[in-house]
This record gives C-alpha cells, sequence and structure tokens, in this order.
C-alpha cells in the first residue's frame, strides 16, 4: 500500500481517511440540497491536489471558484478543528485553472465535430433511431472522404451535401430520407442558439493540460464555470461526458499506482442518466468500469444515490452520504435504500440518521488496505483550507490576466475544413457541367464529319457527384492515411 499521507475527511468515532491508491475505485457525495455536499467536495478537491492529483469539477453554483483563495478565520472553523483535532490547520489556496465553454470566467473548452463522434452528438441532439442512423451516414461519409469536421458549420454542410446526393448514398449505405436530415438541420439550429457554437471548433482542448503538477507537487485543479451551462443539461451531462470519454481512449493503462492520475468530480450527476438512451447507459457504465485501469477516479455528485443506476453505482466504493429529507412516501423509500447500500454498523441506525445528520455532517464509508467498504459512519466533515463560497468578479479577471494558457485558447481558429472543402468542390463541380454544357452546344452547332463520340464524353457523364468522390478519393490518402478509428462513445482514438 502507498506511503502517501492519506486524505483526512473528518471523524466519527476515530479520524476517517480516503487511502489515496484506492482513490481511483471512484465515489459518491450524495444529499438533500443545503447539507453540505460542495464543501465536502472541496475538502476532496483540496486533498487530491496536496497528494500531487490533477482535479476536473463542474463548478454548477459559481461556490468552488473560490479554491483559489484562501479561507478567512471564523470561530465555528476553530471550533470544528478543536473537535476533529488537526493541529497543523492552515488556510491556503490552490493551484486552480479556470475553464469555461463560453470563454467569459475561464479558458474556453472545446471540441470538434469529429472527436466528439456521431453517438453523443445524437443524444446531445436528442435525435431518434432513424435520425442517428443518418447522422453514422454522414460521419461515415466524412471519414471515408477526409472531410475534416471541426465547428457545427462543417456538419451543416456535410448533412446539406448528404440530402442533396441521397440517392446514390442510399444504394450504399442505407435509406437516407430528406425529412430526417432536416430534422437533424433544424436540431442543429437549436444547439446553436443554446450556445453549442462556442464549444465546437478549434484550438480544441488538449488532455495534458488538465493533467498538471505543480513544482510544489500539487496536482492542478480545473474548475469548470458551469452555471450558465447547467441551464442546458443535455450540453453540461453531453459536455462532461466526451471528456471522461477522451480520457479513457488517451490515457495508458497504468493499473493501481499510488494515487489517482485524475479525480474527475460528476456534479448534478443525474442529468448524465435522465433520458439517456439503453445503448448509451451501457456505454457509460463500460468506461466508468474500465477507466478505473487508467488511473481516473469518477466521483459522482447527487441528492439521491437512486439519481445512479445500480450497474454504476456498485462500482462506487467510496461513499459519503449528507442529510436526506423523508417527507413523502417516494422520500421514505429512497432513503431505506441510502440505507442499505452501506456496510451496516451495529452501533448505528443508519436509516435514522440519514434524515437526522447535521450541516456538514455525513456517513461515510471508504475502502480499506484490502479494498473492502468499512463499516458506516457518523463524520463531521473537515473544514477546507479555501474560501468558502465564489472568487470575486475582480478576482477572476486578474487570474484570467495572467494565466499562461490564454495565449493558447483565448483565439477561435478557423481552418480549412468539411464546409471550406464541400463549397470548393461544389464549385468546381459547376464549373465542370458549365463548361460540359457550352462543350455539348458547340459541338451541335458544328457540322460534324464523323458520327465518332466527342473525346469528352465519358467525362461529361460524370455526375457532379462522382466527381467529388473520385476526387476526394485521391487526396483522402494525404489527409490521415489510414481509416479513423472510434472508441467506446464513438470519440476520436489517437488523436
Amino acid at each position: 500500500m502507498s506511503d502517501i499521507e492519506p486524505i483526512l475527511l473528518g471523524k466519527g468515532a476515530d479520524k476517517r481517511y480516503l487511502l489515496p491508491a484506492l482513490g481511483n475505485r471512484h465515489g459518491l457525495v450524495a444529499g438533500a440540497t443545503g447539507t453540505g455536499k460542495t464543501v465536502t467536495l472541496q475538502v476532496l478537491a483540496e486533498g487530491f491536489s496536496r497528494i500531487g492529483t490533477p482535479v476536473f469539477l463542474a463548478d454548477v453554483k459559481g461556490d468552488l471558484s473560490g479554491l483559489c483563495k484562501p479561507i478567512s478565520p471564523h470561530p465555528k472553523i476553530d471550533e470544528r478543528l478543536d473537535i476533529i483535532g488537526i493541529p497543523d490547520y492552515a488556510a491556503a489556496s490552490w493551484p486552480v485553472t479556470f475553464w469555461d465553454i463560453n470563454g467569459h470566467w475561464g479558458h474556453p473548452i472545446r471540441a470538434t465535430i469529429s472527436e466528439m463522434g456521431p453517438l453523443l452528438l445524437a443524444n446531445l441532439l436528442e435525435l431518434n433511431d432513424t435520425q442517428e442512423g443518418i447522422l453514422n451516414i454522414a460521419f461515415r461519409v466524412a471519414d471515408e472522404q477526409g472531410l475534416l469536421l471541426l465547428d457545427l458549420e462543417d456538419l451543416q454542410q456535410l448533412l446539406r451535401f448528404v440530402g442533396e446526393n441521397r440517392a446514390e448514398l442510399s444504394l450504399q449505405y442505407g435509406n437516407v430520407s430528406s425529412s430526417s436530415v432536416a430534422a437533424i438541420q433544424r436540431r442543429l439550429l437549436v444547439l446553436e442558439d443554446q450556445g453549442g457554437a462556442q464549444f465546437f471548433g478549434e484550438p480544441a482542448l488538449e488532455l495534458a493540460d488538465l493533467l498538471v503538477t505543480g513544482e510544489d507537487g500539487r496536482g492542478q485543479v480545473n474548475v469548470l464555470a458551469a452555471n450558465r451551462l447547467i441551464q442546458q443539461p443535455r450540453m453540461y451531462s453531453t459536455v462532461l461526458l466526451w471528456l471522461l470519454s477522451e480520457l479513457f481512449e488517451t490515457l495508458p493503462e497504468v493499473g493501481d499506482p499510488d494515487h489517482p492520475v485524475l479525480v474527475f468530480f460528476f456534479d448534478e450527476a443525474h442529468l448524465l442518466f435522465d433520458h439517456a438512451p439503453r445503448a448509451l447507459l451501457e456505454k457509460i457504465e463500460q468506461i466508468v468500469r474500465l477507466v478505473r485501469s487508467k488511473g481516473v477516479g469518477v466521483y459522482f455528485i447527487t441528492q439521491n444515490p437512486t439519481d445512479v443506476p445500480d450497474t454504476v453505482l456498485g462500482q462506487l466504493g467510496n461513499r459519503i452520504q449528507h442529510a436526506l429529507r423523508a417527507y413523502t412516501p417516494r422520500e421514505r423509500r429512497a432513503v431505506k435504500v441510502a440505507a442499505e447500500s452501506f456496510r451496516q454498523n451495529p452501533e448505528l441506525d443508519t436509516e435514522t440518521v440519514i434524515t437526522e445528520l447535521g450541516v456538514g455532517e455525513g456517513l461515510v464509508s471508504t475502502l480499506d488496505e484490502d479494498g473492502v467498504p468499512s463499516v458506516v459512519d457518523r463524520v463531521l466533515i473537515r473544514p477546507p483550507t479555501s474560501r468558502i463560497g465564489p472568487a470575486t468578479e475582480e478576482e477572476r479577471a486578474k487570474w484570467m490576466a495572467t494565466s499562461a494558457l490564454g495565449s493558447k485558447y483565448g483565439q477561435r481558429v478557423n481552418r480549412e475544413s468539411a464546409a471550406e472543402m464541400l463549397k470548393a468542390r461544389a464549385e468546381k463541380a459547376a464549373e465542370r457541367a458549365e463548361a460540359a454544357r457550352a462543350e455539348e452546344e458547340a459541338a451541335k452547332s458544328t457540322k460534324a464529319s464523323t458520327k465518332s463520340k466527342p473525346k469528352s464524353s465519358s467525362r461529361r457523364g460524370d455526375s457532379a457527384m462522382e466527381a467529388m468522390f473520385k476526387s476526394t478519393a485521391r487526396s483522402f490518402g494525404t489527409w490521415l492515411g489510414k481509416e479513423l478509428s472510434r472508441g467506446l462513445m464513438g470519440v476520436l482514438k489517437g488523436r
């Protein structure tokens, strides 16, 4: 077992710790609104950063931005420190990097359409099975023809191309209906209005910029400003799921390291599972199960454990349960389920205690050195060393002005991709068609002395669609040199 100092969570019958070597066995932080989940998340983020593990978390309320500033003295903090027994406590700021899809409160996080793949996009656009099939055909055409799909305009132009050539494509890939193509186009317009145009494009996020450990040995705390993003639940869940998929497809196998390579906190986790089709849920379950071997720990934060499917819940070894309400029959059943998910303590009526926990208290069960869940204990969670509450607008602006990543992600790049390529091909095809018509008219007006066919007849017989395919086939080998490979969630492998 690792010699790295364990992460102190708080004190119950004794002090309770999370073992770093088992931090990649995933976890759950649950509890009703206002019971202390955010502070617990802050404590965990600090703990992992302290041992050199980078952290990624979505800040849905803005409070976690306070990690960049030390906590202010307060009598209640001192009282809790005395109860738990933390003599070496000191206020501290943490190495925070801010991210924001809109680029307002942090560096923009971007992905390309090609990287995300058809499965996640279909879920984001809420497509039915038929429409998802059309989207898969569009991606197949793009992959085979070497069309770079970087932003929404690229996908819109590709779908236009698919719609205009649906007869030829239907013969090769199956039925392509104009109504399905039009439906996807309308969904893209909605996504664009919701801010999707800002997320898709370049420069795309490089995962190495999340996996940073500073000279002082502390892991970087990556905070995604999500207070606006959370207002589009599907966009929020898809962005985080894409990022998790990228980590899985990109990181090498490491087995069981001394501490996690990265800890990924998925706040408002119910949004990931609400309305997700069965096929997507199976992929999520697979990734959660397999990403552990990449050294990544995934911690779900939600109000109730029942928000997480049993197939995923069973993989979460480290659990902190804050108070739950039990006013309705449904809530009472949820309390019972939550209580039964712990290894029971004979000295604790878990079901009753869940409804009696105070703010900042939790039922805690972590994995011991043998990987076995410990007996549940009622624990007073330790206070964080950083500010409880958000950073100010001025503090964020000052950070943005001094961040080293600003020059890398600040300016959007729009290089030649599918939209420009398809437009250029269409223009060339139109020029060839016009030249062919002119040649044919000239031939008709000339009194031919022979009945032989014009030399250019075979070229004129090529349709614009055929010419476009031939041109693409010649250039495809110089673009990638091999067929694209996609992983479990359809995201690109080996970017």
